[in-house]
């Protein structure tokens, strides 16, 4: 495999953000770049070929669901995770760090690795930072993510100082581990720290003295409100080099990709559009639209008049409606559709404005339409 990355502009009036492509072998992808979530090779409801319509040329999948179903080995003889999924565009695969850490009281963490409990049957596992490896390894993503220990937040310093520290040896194992299976996919190391910017910048410190393809902020979204989180990715963000893509993990809501897209962030990964779309919300130019509401019941109108969709061109929320009222899974794949190609035009706009110099503009025109109807983002 080969990876790189091209800075074309860094910066603007007012504002830290960037233009930038990333070269995989599976093609090139124009940053900032929001990559839908594929935690078990799919992206939850979408066929891999309307994923690829809408324009993505990037996805996330889950090192440790696929390590637990249907196993790495599975995945190797298929010819690797594009073969597996019949997927053409590039591939990031995470650690497992995080979904290790959501198990709660089902792992153990110790200096080697973590041992945990399969939320699937209750096996006993261990992931050290060279299993890891081995296993992104044996998946085949374009880019993955070094081993890494995550805090819920709040949490005390001394917990948070304990967990970044222990992510740093980590990170320097899994550094070891990658280069000593060929260096063939691109690692990135993940900044951890909570909100405190002295572990933060230790910690990017670490990081980058071993030299990394790119680098991510992890750890953050997992309870901290979103000013701590702004305030954190601008404390973190003059630590991580210029030359290199800086990816701000399990992040997508419509304005936290503009808030991290002005701090200087390149890439963003989160379940949120596919999530809220199986539940019935769908992300509009006018704020969010649940289709299940009784209003929408005559309502032949398209699910965003904004918009030129498949959803929006060919269904109304009439019928939209209808489908989740009468729980049909088509319902489920066309509002999914329609969050993502939201996001995938989101991005278009964010990158067009900061490269025609009218990024915080643009970001006020969006965010005035965006809150102009409904509750508050959530």
């Amino acid at each position: 495999m080969s990876f790189g990355f091209t800075l074309l502009r860094r910066g603007g009036r007012g504002h830290k953000g960037r233009l930038g492509i990333l070269h995989t072998s599976h093609g090139e992808i124009p940053t900032p770049v929001f990559m839908p979530v594929g935690t078990q090779a799919t992206v939850k409801a979408m066929p891999p070929e309307a994923v690829a319509e809408i324009g993505f040329r990037i996805i996330l999948a889950n090192s440790y669901h696929l390590y637990l179903r249907p196993g790495a080995e599975i995945v190797r003889e298929a010819g690797g995770l594009h073969q597996f999924m019949a997927w053409p565009g590039a591939i990031l695969t995470d650690s497992g760090g995080f979904q290790v850490f959501s198990l709660g009281d089902l792992r153990r963490v110790s200096e080697e690795g973590t041992a945990f409990r399969s939320h699937l049957d209750g096996s006993s596992h261990f992931f050290t930072a060279e299993k890891v490896m081995a296993l992104q390894a044996a998946l085949g993503a374009d880019i993955i993510m070094a081993f890494d220990e995550c805090v819920a937040l709040p949490a005390a310093y001394a917990e948070v100082d304990a967990a970044c520290a222990r992510s740093g040896r980590w990170a320097r194992r899994s550094a070891e581990a990658w280069r000593t299976l060929g260096g063939g996919q691109a690692l990135f190391g993940i900044v951890q720290g909570g909100i405190y910017p002295d572990l933060r910048a230790r910690s990017a410190a670490e990081l980058v003295a071993l030299d990394l393809p790119g680098y991510a902020l992890g750890g953050l979204s997992v309870g901290e409100p979103k000013d701590q989180m702004y305030a954190t990715i601008e404390a973190t963000e003059p630590y991580l080099p210029v030359e290199r893509p800086r990816y701000l993990m399990g992040v997508g809501t419509p304005d936290c990709l503009w808030e991290g897209v002005e701090r200087g962030i390149d890439m963003f990964d989160c379940v949120f559009p596919t999530r809220v779309a199986r539940n019935g919300m769908a992300l509009t130019s006018v704020g969010r639209v649940i289709v299940r509401d009784a209003v929408y019941a005559r309502d032949m109108s398209p699910l965003d008049p904004g918009c030129a969709c498949r959803t929006c061109r060919t269904y109304t929320r009439s019928y939209l409606r209808h489908l989740f009222k009468a729980r049909e899974t088509l319902a489920l794949y066309l509002l999914t559709y329609h969050n993502l190609f939201f996001l995938h035009e989101l991005m278009e706009e964010i990158r067009a404005a900061i490269a025609e110099d009218r990024f915080l503009e643009a970001k006020r025109e969006f965010m005035a339409r965006y809150e102009r109807r409904g509750p508050p983002l959530i």
